[in-house]
């Protein structure tokens, strides 16, 4: 693994594309079976594969390898109900059918938000492109992404005229790079933090070894309230809130198999009866919101994926 502009990447890409300020309206927050909140990695990577391969009509050698993601905006369409302490989600209410009753819906959480998304790029053709025409493919490819769906939510179009794609070389330094991400502040940047997770699970399991991934999973993601002082003798104690290193969250990266790889057409109902089938669980891990100006030569920004078919793994890692 190659390391270029203090930022570790596989292969170093020929430029990053920047599109800004991207406005979504009712995108799914239900990340996963335990989770809720900012649309999974999964769900991001699913629309930038989506975007490459409807860019491909036009730019047949475009291809986006690794993601990275700021959001600047995040309103979740909660409510808290009077006299209750948990929130819910604001439903829609569909008009009624036929016969005057009252249509039926599937529950959802929805959100909306601004967010930003840096794709590193490779396109064999890119250093044949002047300025003009760099810009101009920025553009193209913007417009393409306003006609796609995010999380099932759908894109607005821009307020204004500022919001505009660009691209820009990749230089070895990532000096290019850390004033691009300078420029899309206010906001705060998702990576991982798997090793933090880690560190937990140890901890744990060094005075209880029964303990699993995801007692530790749970340990980070609840909120803890200790005492100040562990004299047991004191009469007056004073109780605050266990402090995270960050603004750190569980989060769902990805699927593993439960079961065998199923041929074709053997699994009822599958969506694709044309491929392999299997059954498979969420796989969780540690995310944190960071503020771009806090990235440094150490930092892991970009999301990719990592498939393992032996293992049957499918993960979206930083790199």
């Amino acid at each position: 693994m190659a390391q270029s502009g203090g930022l570790l990447m596989q292969k170093n890409p020929d430029a990053i594309l920047i599109l800004p300020k991207l406005a979504i309206q009712n995108a799914n927050c239900i990340s996963s079976p335990l989770t809720w909140g900012f649309p999974s990695i999964a769900a991001v990577l699913g629309f930038v594969h989506a975007l490459q391969r409807s860019c491909n009509n036009k730019y047949p050698t475009l291809s986006f390898t690794a993601t990275a993601i700021i959001c600047h905006q995040f309103y979740p369409q909660v409510f808290l109900p009077p006299g209750t302490r948990d929130m819910v989600f604001r439903l829609t209410r569909n008009p009624v059918d036929k016969s005057g009753k009252t249509a039926s819906f599937s529950e959802e959480g929805r959100a909306h938000m601004t967010l930003s998304l840096l794709l590193q790029v490779r396109d064999a053709q890119y250093y044949e492109l002047n300025e003009q025409e760099a810009a101009q493919m920025a553009a193209n490819i913007l417009e393409i992404a306003y006609t796609l769906r995010f999380a099932g939510g759908s894109m607005l179009a821009p307020k204004h005229d500022r919001n505009k794609a660009k691209l820009i070389d990749w230089n070895f330094d990532g000096s290019t790079l850390k004033k691009a991400l300078r420029q899309l502040l206010p906001g705060f940047m998702l990576i991982s933090r798997e090793d933090l997770l880690a560190e937990q699970i140890s901890t744990m399991q060094s005075t209880e070894p029964e303990m699993t991934a995801l007692d530790a999973l749970l340990d980070i993601a609840a909120l803890h309230s200790e005492p100040e002082t562990q004299d047991i003798n004191a009469e007056n104690v004073d109780w605050i809130v266990r402090k995270r290193p960050g603004w750190i969250v569980p989060i769902p990266v990805g699927y593993r198999s439960i079961s065998q790889l199923y041929q074709p057409g053997t699994i009822a109902n599958a969506r694709d009866n044309t491929i392999p089938f299997a059954f498979t669980e969420c796989i969780y891990s540690l995310g944190q919101w960071i503020s771009p100006h806090r990235i440094d030569e150490n930092s892991r920004i970009f999301w990719q994926y990592q498939h393992d078919s032996e293992k049957g793994v499918y993960q979206c890692i930083c790199c």
